[in-house]
């Protein structure tokens, strides 16, 4: 019986080695490989090499024939395996079959099936050695880039195979060559080990940016120039803008002018209209992102060149007159274009002057609101903040204190916010409001950094919405982010709502509002956290920077047997094992034992 030529004892040809047929039945055929395994096949998943017969396997015999030769006869022609064996052997056997077929597996000199098999021409053998020649040498360099990649060298040439593995790291891709032969788990932060172990990234290259897939270059859209509008002057008002030392874009200034309170924004919407390049752009950002090695704008840098308050001697500001009850609710607002000074103050040059005009009068209007928000339930929540600032790769922390001037500026902005909120409210113009829900449980006041901690996990997100609705973290009834267009996209687009209403412009309707609204909430959400995770990232550069760093610890929570620690100068979360069971607020002195910047953990020791 055969099937297709096949018969019993036919040396066929079964996953590209050699196999005997032992028996033939109806659909099935077994066969018996070179390895010893007796196995039942379908026809069509052999091809037949010699039609036998062949005792074993064991009878196919190496054979020295004349396979250039014969190449060279049929070159650039097709011939059968029996006549390719013929040519180059002599005969056709099962032993000159096997081994003219092995040729025709190799690929050089011959290709194709046992019934059509092509001779290459002398170009095609040259150009397939040539290509296997460099496929040799592609794998001995990348051996010889494994061997040393091992102990953690590298070569210039094995840069490209490394820049596979940064792009793992910066999470522009999930799969990796190198980690996959290296044995590791493919993922960023095994890939960021890797390369700092090998020295291809140094503890200065931050990935959090592009991990998150966050636009890290300046804008490069246009913005128009100043309209020739009516604007109110206001130049004869000191205005002060407060802002941290360094701050380069300063977007919001103070005065007061008998009982009213003059908030001075700068105007972005004058120069960035929506559905323009810029506007785009913006939204495209949602915010400026703040690293320690630099600020990420939204805008372009001429935005701020033009409207920053206090860049210039006179700067066109939209401005928000609040008029303030004795008990800190703002009892009528005027929005307006303006001239305004503007004088620019650090916070610690604020607090110097806190008990001087005006800065005394403004200072207890914003305590009349904030005590009013306090009775309204707000929750306050003072932990540790310090100021991170990379220069030429060296790393400064600096603690940030509670002033007072920090208080004035706040209580002022949230005025504004609230105000702004209850004129969209009475007009009927359409704007993002942001709230918060309250946490399931009344939370009292905190007395110390252990209960301000705790507090903080409790605290639900805020939420952009356009009805208006509570804030219980600030204790407001409604409120509106209305004071930074330079600096988060949402302002911006309140800022071009007012204009539009007053101008007697379309507005963006609700629908629209929530378009801008979903386009810029993920984007800012992976901006906060690029910051975040950016700021633990320099914050351990600085610890690797001064090993054997010692400071304060304070036991904030307990985590089975961990102690949670703060470090207040740092501003750094860590866990210790107990050695004894310190009650909450218990301060304690530590030093940094290890840090795994790929991971962003670090390790203090308690020493006392």
């Amino acid at each position: 019986m055969s099937v297709n030529g096949i018969r019993q004892n036919s040396l066929v040809l079964y996953k590209g080695r050699p196999a005997r047929v032992t028996s033939i039945h109806k659909k099935k055929i077994e066969i018996e490989t070179d390895d010893g395994q007796s196995l039942s096949v379908r026809p069509k998943d052999v091809n037949l090499l010699h039609p036998g017969p062949i005792g074993s396997l064991n009878d196919l015999v190496s054979l020295e024939g004349e396979i250039d030769t014969a190449w060279e006869l049929v070159s650039g022609n097709t011939i059968t395996l029996i006549d390719l064996a013929d040519l180059a052997y002599g005969d056709y056997s099962p032993s000159s079959a096997w081994a003219a077929w092995q040729w025709v597996e190799d690929g050089l000199l011959f290709q194709g099936t046992p019934e059509n098999i092509y001779a290459q021409t002398a170009p095609e053998v040259a150009e397939e050695k040539a290509a296997r020649k460099e496929k040799e040498e592609e794998q001995q360099a990348w051996n010889e880039f494994l061997n040393r990649l091992k102990i953690g060298q590298y070569l210039p040439n094995g840069e490209i195979y490394l820049e596979e593995v940064a792009a793992l790291a910066r999470g522009e891709r999930d799969k990796s060559r190198v980690m996959k032969a290296l044995g590791q788990l493919e993922t960023p932060e095994n890939a960021h080990a890797l390369l700092l172990k090998t020295g291809y990234w140094d503890e200065t290259y931050n990935p959090y940016p592009a991990r998150l897939g966050l636009t890290t270059s300046e804008p490069e859209s246009k913005i128009s120039t100043l309209e020739d509008e009516y604007r109110r002057d206001l130049t004869h008002l000191l205005s002060l803008a407060i802002d941290d030392a360094g701050s380069k874009d300063p977007d919001d200034a103070i005065g007061l002018e008998g009982n009213r309170l003059w908030v001075h924004i700068a105007d972005v919407a004058a120069l960035v209209p929506p559905g323009s390049p810029a506007d785009m752009e913006a939204m495209s950002r949602g915010s400026n992102i703040y690293l320690p090695e630099g600020t990420v704008n939204m805008l372009p840098s001429a935005a701020t060149a033009n409207l920053g308050l206090g860049l210039a001697e006179i700067s066109p500001a939209l401005s928000f007159g609040i008029d303030l009850g004795p008990d800190g609710t703002t009892t009528g607002l005027e929005i307006t274009p303006s001239w305004v000074r503007v004088t620019r103050l650090t916070y610690e040059e604020a607090e110097e002057r806190l008990d001087a005009s005006p800065l005394r009068e403004l200072y207890q209007r914003a305590q009349s609101f904030e005590a009013r928000r306090l009775e309204n339930g707000a929750i306050q929540i003072d932990l540790p903040e310090v100021k991170v600032s990379v220069d030429d790769s060296c790393v400064s922390i600096r603690p940030l204190p509670a002033l007072r001037s920090r208080d004035l500026v706040r209580e002022a902005m949230l005025m504004t916010g609230e105000a702004v909120g209850r004129f969209a409210l009475d007009n009927d113009i359409p704007l993002p409001y942001t709230g918060q829900d309250r946490p399931v449980d009344d939370i009292p006041p905190a007395t110390n950094l252990s209960e301000t901690y705790a507090i903080r996990r409790l605290m639900k997100p805020s939420q952009q919405t356009i009805k208006p609705s509570p804030h219980s973290g600030l204790g407001m009834e409604l409120y509106v982010q209305v004071t930074s267009p330079l600096r988060r996209y949402l302002d911006l687009v309140v800022h071009q709502q007012l204009r539009a209403f007053f101008r007697g412009d379309d507005l963006l309707d609700g629908k629209a509002l929530m378009g801008r609204v979903g386009a810029t909430e993920a984007i800012i959400g992976n901006a906060r956290w690029a910051e975040r995770r950016s700021l633990e990232h320099w914050t351990l550069v600085y610890l690797l920077q001064n090993p054997g760093w010692r400071g304060e610890g304070i036991i904030v929570d307990k985590r089975g047997k961990r102690d949670v620690v703060l470090i207040p100068e740092l501003a750094l979360e860590t866990q210790l094992y107990q050695r004894k069971d310190l009650p909450l607020n218990s301060r304690i002195s530590v030093e940094i034992e290890e840090v795994d910047l790929a991971f962003l953990e670090s390790y203090f020791r308690r020493i006392s």
